[in-house]
């Protein structure tokens, strides 16, 4: 079983690039707004644009004219470009080869002077326009295609000359972003940034003096690092390594943000590189990161910590070892849903470690664990359902599990992917099959000492999960069933529910009553005349006056049918000698049939005199009968009549019809609790469901706790 895996980590980089590239505008050198109209006339943008790129078309030099206005030019490109909607018209204006073209800068003539005017400014505002560009995937193989990759390459090593200042830093920095957003989710230009040597100079960059510039160094790494193997195996090769995991120790949150996330692509899918990663010693500057103010590096530090624990078992060990449990667990409890989500993936990954399972219950990691199943984030829920699958395993972790409503909450969940829901139903089993021994005898002695609330908890988890071996010495012997029909007389809906659930579950645990129970055997064998001698005056020794017509009777058949009629033919009843007798109160076809059951042993009972029948047999004392009539009025039950078919049952002491009216009560009561006088009805019946129980359970095994 696979825990929930994390979501494409690239979903959140492009929208988190584009909002650092709007932000560090401030550390450029401002113009100032150019008077364009941004109307909603699409034509005047366009006519714009156009003036924008045929400025830039013809000030391809170094005149410093020319330079002064091909840089006002790409800011005014830029400044259009970081509103989405007006990207499209920016490029159907021809804006990008305009801009391609000055990412270089212009050839040199001899008599040209030095210093070079707005050196590095036009590069840098051409290298921000189209980034701002390529945050449309549509427009990314465009700019790639009209030779921005190779230019933007020859940026990253503008430093290489020996001159450090603002400038060049920042067309580094706006190099480095422009490419990640143009290999953003692409897989291609991944691949032509790593042949057109983008890595290297990358990798390189990492050391730079400039922190601004390693961070974007470390995010164009981090994006072209995921998903492409042949991108991370040159990353490594190039030894970025070992600056990446000193930068995970960085006091910036903007740069161990950048490294982890470089160092998670990198292992995601590859093991090799993760046992490098692990082997180069980013294992102790990851968990510490768990602590970090910035939680986009926690929620990066708890995913890769989870990657890190597919590895094997000794590093999950490893891992709980050097102090990542307790910061996952009050991570599960942020008001950040990744950050949640994250460290129940980490958290999920270290239970599946027989090693760490008790470590992270006793550190508390149950209770937000089973919290997070109420939340309606499916990889999240996914997430705490496979950790409390893993800590499950733990018969150490099984009585607290129980002890704080851990089953309940798993039975009673709203699940909302079929994985989860096939986790939860695992988990159940797992604790299943640890009921039993010393376990069994700690949930005893919790249902002896604990507070009520955690008495019935025990009790309800013990009516789903115990064995019916021990049934009896749990629900008689230890008090079980009376803390479950407590519940059913609480104020709260939710504990009456509860209540019923569980007693419905123990019913059916306990033994598989059919609906009609075999009748109590009669104490003299029994006569069958046959089908022939219903109503037959052949050999007819009495006859019986129903409705004034005359029903011909055996005394034989009937003295060995029931006590009903050896009392009348036997004792001193006036019956006894007469020759005819009536029978008041009940119709001819009822009787009919009674008569047709007394000599055949069966009979067919209709529902519409299926209760005729059974006030006929009760009276006659025929149990066989009864038990036939029940069964066939038991399956009318409903919501609608089963109060009045109780009240048949109690008139009649029909047991059978008894018992089904309970079990359906207890199954149906969620329904029923919107029906008028269902607190009545259950108040009712409170007293039977316990000798309902008392009966079934004493069937149940009689031997002690099983080992």
């Amino acid at each position: 079983m696979e825990p929930q895996r994390h979501q494409d980590q690239g979903l959140p980089e492009r929208k988190g690039r584009k909002r650092k590239l709007e932000e560090e505008i401030e550390d450029e050198q401002r113009e100032i707004s150019p008077p364009v109209s941004f109307g909603d006339a699409r034509q005047a943008l366009l006519s714009e644009v156009s003036s924008q790129v045929n400025i830039l078309n013809s000030t391809f030099s170094w005149n410093e004219t020319d330079r002064a206005a091909a840089k006002r030019a790409t800011h005014v490109l830029a400044e259009f470009a970081k509103n989405e909607e007006l990207v499209n018209v920016i490029v159907e204006g021809g804006a990008v080869p305009a801009l391609v073209k000055h990412l270089q800068a212009p050839p040199l003539r001899e008599d040209e002077r030095n210093p070079k005017p707005f050196e590095h400014e036009v590069e840098k505002g051409s290298a921000f326009a189209l980034g701002l560009l390529a945050v449309k995937p549509e427009h990314q193989q465009l700019i790639v295609d009209t030779g921005a990759l190779s230019h933007l390459v020859e940026l990253l090593k503008r430093h290489k000359d020996g001159s450090i200042s603002r400038a060049v830093n920042s067309v580094i920095r706006r190099a480095a972003d422009a490419i990640t957003n143009l290999a953003h989710e692409n897989s291609s230009i991944k691949t032509r940034v790593r042949m057109e040597g983008g890595i290297p100079p990358l990798v390189e960059l990492l050391e730079f003096i400039d922190t601004k510039v390693q961070r974007a160094a470390a995010g164009a790494l981090r994006t072209l690092a995921f998903k492409n193997d042949e991108n991370k195996k040159q990353i490594v090769e190039y030894n970025a390594l070992p600056t990446l995991i000193l930068m995970l120790r960085s006091e910036d949150a903007a740069i161990h943000y950048e490294a982890v996330g470089v160092i998670g692509n990198l292992v995601h899918s590859s093991p090799n590189i993760k046992k490098e990663v692990l082997a180069a010693g980013a294992l102790q500057p990851v968990i510490g990161l768990l602590s970090s103010c910035c939680a986009e590096s926690q929620r990066e530090a708890a995913l890769l910590l989870g990657q890190f624990a597919a590895t094997d078992s000794d590093c999950k060990v490893h891992i709980v070892q050097r102090g990542a449990v307790q910061p996952l667990i009050e991570m599960l409890q942020s008001p950040d849903v990744q950050l949640r989500e994250m460290s129940a993936f980490a958290l999920g990954r270290l239970a599946q470690d027989s090693h760490n399972q008790a470590g992270i219950a006793h550190n508390g990691g149950l209770v937000p664990l089973l919290k997070l199943l109420d939340s309606k984030n499916g990889s999240l829920q996914h997430n705490a359902a496979f950790a409390l699958y893993g800590l499950a395993e733990n018969e150490d972790n099984v009585s607290d599990f129980i002890r704080v409503g851990g089953v309940q909450k798993l039975q009673d969940g709203e699940f909302i992917v079929q994985a989860t829901k096939d986790c939860v139903s695992k988990t159940l089993k797992r604790l299943e099959e640890k009921i039993h021994g010393r376990v069994l005898s700690h949930l005893l002695y919790l249902m002896r000492v604990a507070d009520k609330a955690g008495q019935r908890r025990v009790a309800l988890a013990l009516a789903h999960l115990c064995s019916p071996d021990d049934q009896r010495t749990i629900f008689v012997e230890n008090n079980g069933l009376e803390l479950l029909l407590g519940l059913l007389g609480s104020t709260s809906p939710k504990q009456q529910l509860d209540g019923a659930v569980a007693l419905y579950k123990l019913a059916n645990k306990a033994m598989a009553l059919s609906p009609v129970d075999a009748a109590p055997p009669s104490p003299t064998p029994q006569v069958y005349l046959g089908e022939q001698y219903v109503n037959s005056a052949t050999l007819s020794d009495v006859t019986f006056l129903v409705e004034d017509r005359r029903f011909y009777a055996h005394r034989i058949c009937l003295l060995a049918s029931s006590d009903a009629f050896r009392a009348m033919f036997d004792g001193g009843y006036r019956e006894k000698d007469a020759r005819d007798i009536e029978i008041p109160n009940i119709r001819w076809e009822v009787f009919e049939l009674m008569m047709r059951f007394i000599y055949t042993g069966s009979v067919d009972v209709s529902l519409d005199i299926a209760q005729d029948l059974l006030r006929a047999a009760d009276q006659y004392l025929l149990e066989g009968l009864k038990r036939l009539c029940e069964y066939t009025i038991a399956r009318d039950i409903s919501l609608e009549n089963v109060a009045s078919m109780y009240e048949l049952s109690e008139a009649f002491n029909a047991i059978s019809l008894r018992h089904t009216c309970i079990l359906f009560i207890l199954e149906q009561f969620d329904k029923l609790n919107a029906k008028p006088r269902h607190s009545h009805l259950i108040q009712r019946i409170v007293p039977e469901i316990r000798n309902y129980f008392a009966k079934a359970l004493a069937k149940s095994n009689p031997h002690n706790l099983r080992l």
